[in-house]
């Protein structure tokens, strides 16, 4: 008997600790509902494609205020297209992101977003930008290290041709 309450005592702190997860990233969402749409992705953009995982986007400054809204906060198997209209996010299993060359302010790299922290300090290549009036960070983790530098110099300049 005391297995038995004690297995369904487990499953109601399992089981409550997940709803205030669920309570919490909806109340997220609800805050950060004014976010206007993302730009669309432009269609038959060529650009060179970096293979990886896009971590999340949070607010400029602060790696843990991941955003909620537009599926910005969910981590997904991607590739990163550096074109000259910008960069796309090409996202398994959410919606692509694409940010115009013209919004883009910096990159940098980085050892952690909300989501993930690498051991190297230089794991993940972060983009800011501006979106709708706010600055956004947005975290991109390349399947091979030795992609780190060329994409973040291909973002670099980038903006400096702008």
């Amino acid at each position: 008997m005391k297995a038995v309450l004690g297995i369904i005592g487990t499953l109601l702190v399992i089981g409550a600790g997940w709803f205030g997860m669920y309570r919490g990233w909806r109340n997220r969402q609800h805050r950060q509902a004014d976010l206007a749409p993302l730009p669309v992705v432009p269609e038959n953009v060529q650009g060179k494609s970096t293979e990886g995982v896009y971590v999340a986007t949070t607010t400029a400054g602060d790696w843990m205020d991941r955003i909620a809204v537009h599926e910005l906060g969910v981590r997904s198997t991607a590739d990163l297209a550096v074109s000259e209209a910008g960069l796309i996010f090409h996202r398994q299993g959410a919606a692509d992101v694409f940010i115009p060359a013209d919004r883009l302010t910096g990159v940098r790299t980085d050892r952690g977003i909300a989501g993930k922290v690498t051991a190297e300090a230089s794991g993940l290549v972060v983009v800011t930008w501006n979106h709708d009036g706010r600055e956004l960070d947005t975290g991109f983790r390349p399947r091979r290290k030795a992609d780190t530098a060329p994409l973040t110099d291909s973002i670099s300049t980038l903006i400096g041709a702008e």
